[in-house]
């Protein structure tokens, strides 16, 4: 299995169905919302129902994750920033793995034709509508965070359609290709299943490993 997803994972060009969010204009209570979720910045931790569960998981992924992102504690931030910031918007993380790994293939400072940027491709028009000026999308907790809160906001708006929650954030709503590509990668590269009890996500909210500056 780690063979089969360095291999995926070396041979899928960069930003390879990376799309673009499309602009349109937000109901004052929605951008007020976004913008409190942009707005905040606790420092990241695993939330796992128990530090052995998020540990494992950290060792996981970070052995999953060495091929692109050799160094140890740049993969450890990004696995950590991933984890909180997806279970802090409800997501599940593989999932947004799954969805960097299509977006930007893990490149931080990925930018496409259409100007998204980052991790997750977020479109500059967001920090104009949700968030501030000093915003840099470039910055690891601020990527994850617009990312999630995009995803978590489209996820919302298709009443919990998943497929067509990742078109809009993709910009390709209405077409299979994109959300049937990384739904398709979750299962096969990132699908994660804890050996205990619990579970990690946005229901259980407990501190584990920390970083206090991700960048």
């Amino acid at each position: 299995m780690r063979l089969g997803l360095l291999a995926m994972l070396a041979i899928v060009p960069p930003a390879a169905l990376a799309g673009a969010q499309v602009e349109e204009e937000l109901a004052a209570n929605v951008q007020s919302l976004l913008h409190r979720s942009v707005s905040d910045y606790p420092a990241p931790h695993l939330v796992f129902a128990t530090d052995i569960e998020g540990l494992s998981w950290l060792a996981d992924m970070s052995s999953r994750l060495a091929g692109k992102v050799p160094d140890w504690t740049t993969r450890r931030d990004f696995l950590v920033t991933v984890q909180y910031e997806a279970s802090r918007a409800g997501l599940d993380p593989q999932l947004v793995l799954s969805l960097i790994q299509h977006e930007s293939n893990f490149r931080k400072y990925a930018v496409s034709s259409a100007q998204a940027r980052g991790y997750m491709q977020v479109m500059p028009f967001w920090v104009r509508q949700i968030g501030n000026s000093d915003h840099d999308l470039f910055n690891l907790r601020t990527n994850l965070r617009y990312g999630c809160t995009i995803l978590r906001y489209y996820l919302d708006r298709e009443n919990g359609d998943l497929y067509r929650a990742l078109g809009r954030y993709n910009g390709s709503l209405g077409r299979a290709e994109y959300p049937g590509a990384v739904l398709a990668a979750m299962q096969r590269y990132w699908i994660w299943r804890p050996s205990s009890t619990g579970s990690g996500g946005a229901d259980t909210m407990r501190p584990g490993v920390n970083t206090s500056d991700s960048r």
